[in-house]
């Protein structure tokens, strides 16, 4: 499947944010790219607001456009605020839960694991990367990829009691998915509100 492989710093230049993570080029150069980027002062439209948030969380998490509307007409079926559960169901993905646990560094590189089939699920390899994880499910590394050093590297240091909704083993690598996470829980500085009403207009 087609992916964004561009310029991340580009991307982030663009929404003012260190979507993909922390990033040099965006503290240099906190403007937006290209040529008069420093210069521009055009006031963006509300559905140019609403365009740009959905961008961004499509580019946070990694998902193209097809990927993206399937999620949200899922989402809007549920009973439940439209875009609390949105952003549950891209928190349930796999690479975003390999993320999360820390195994990864990024999404782009929890996204490789998972395609190279370095993660189970419930002891079962998994390689597809926009697998729903449903709560209870235990993703952890495979026993053979344990000793990874992007792996190692990852988890070197990293705080595991940062999600309350992911329980982290130390025994399988890896932790149990324990619930659906709250909107207050989840970090990511998305309003979701708008793209829930860009899909409505």
């Amino acid at each position: 499947m087609a992916r964004y492989i561009g310029p991340k710093s580009r991307i982030s230049r663009r929404f003012g944010e260190a979507i993909f993570g922390p990033d040099k080029v965006l503290s240099k150069k906190n403007y937006a790219p290209g040529q008069h980027g420093n210069n521009r002062r055009k006031k963006t439209s509300e559905y140019g607001l609403m365009l740009a948030e959905k961008q961004k969380a499509k580019y946070t998490y990694g998902v193209l456009e097809r990927q993206f509307r399937n999620l949200f007409e899922k989402a809007s079926k549920k009973s439940g605020v439209t875009g609390e559960i949105l952003l549950q169901l891209l928190e349930s993905r796999l690479d975003n839960v390999v993320f999360r646990l820390g195994i990864a560094p990024t999404r782009a590189a929890a996204r490789q694991l998972v395609s190279h089939k370095h993660i189970v699920v419930d002891g079962q390899v998994v390689n597809i990367p926009s697998y729903t994880v449903q709560p209870g499910q235990i993703v952890a590394v495979r026993e053979k990829a344990k000793s990874l050093e992007v792996i190692e590297a990852a988890l070197a240091g990293f705080n595991h009691s940062k999600y309350s909704w992911i329980e982290w083993d130390e025994n399988v690598k890896g932790g149990k998915f324990l619930h659906m996470p709250e909107r207050a829980d989840i970090p990511e500085n998305i309003k979701e509100q708008m793209i829930v009403e860009l899909y409505s207009k």
